[in-house]
């Protein structure tokens, strides 16, 4: 297990970006001795002057040339690092999410943050189990492993945002005011709206804040308050997804529509 900026992150051996903080590297010197390290030896099977991809959490992406590795346990690798390229950029959405179960929250934040979401707002909603919120994912120590898992899988080093909103009402109500400025698009996902996404995005749109409900979906109060303060309802058929599997399906289709739109 390793800290980044005090955060613990658990070993992991799927890596197409070695991560680190910016403090573990001195004089351009970085010095590997855990899993990290084991990645490069076992998985990379790298070597003296091999070259690998590195980035800092939040900073630049870069490789280093390794200078000295041991091969055994405990393996260690010391490497001459240069960070010259900067992050890609993001793409223009950010996702608001209903307070899914903790086990399928993880794999949000790991497929969304490989996607390039910059920003998870998660909020109560009726049929958010109230024990959710009790659950220990909810605390920074526990859900940023899951952030640099996507990270490492997209080669990117910008750790997305996340705020809780405990109550539903408030947020939308004193909250999204707040924040709308900054959208061209506010969009619920919901199987009752009668638009598709095509005739949401008519033109090309800037950012954009999608809201993807709780499993058994958003119920009307929440429907009317989205409505009320400028969210545009749309649908993706009959068929009802599992939340993780919406965000993946409905993020693709709105970059796809983006796309479209040049």
């Amino acid at each position: 297990m390793i800290f980044y900026g005090g955060i613990n992150i658990q070993p992991r051996n799927d890596m197409n970006v070695i991560l680190v903080d910016v403090n573990e590297v001195i004089e351009s010197k970085l010095v590997l001795s855990e899993h990290r390290a084991k990645h490069i030896v076992k998985v990379l099977k790298s070597d003296i002057g091999d070259t690998v991809k590195l980035g800092i959490i939040n900073g630049n992406l870069g490789e280093g040339t390794i200078i000295s590795i041991n091969r055994k346990y405990p393996f260690c690798v010391e490497i001459d690092t240069v960070f010259d390229l900067l992050p890609p950029i993001k793409p223009q959405i950010d996702l608001l999410l209903a307070l899914p179960r903790p086990i399928m929250l993880k794999r949000i934040f790991s497929q969304a943050a490989s996607l390039g979401v910059g920003t998870f707002h998660i909020t109560n909603a009726n049929r958010v189990e109230k024990s959710f919120w009790e659950a220990g994912l909810l605390q920074p120590n526990e859900y940023m492993q899951h952030l640099v898992q996507g990270l490492e899988q997209a080669v990117d080093t910008v750790v997305p945002n996340v705020v809780f909103h405990r109550r539903f009402k408030p947020f939308v109500e004193d909250y999204i005011p707040q924040i709308s400025e900054k959208y061209s698009h506010l969009v619920f996902a919901h199987p009752d709206s009668q638009q598709r996404l095509h005739n949401i995005f008519m033109t090309q749109p800037g950012k954009i804040l999608l809201a993807i409900g709780p499993e058994g979906g958003w119920v009307d109060f929440e429907v009317e308050k989205f409505q009320e303060y400028g969210f545009c309802g749309f649908t993706i058929g009959g068929r009802i997804l599992k939340v993780d599997t919406a965000v993946i399906n409905i993020h693709g289709r709105i970059m796809a529509e983006l796309e479209r739109l040049g």
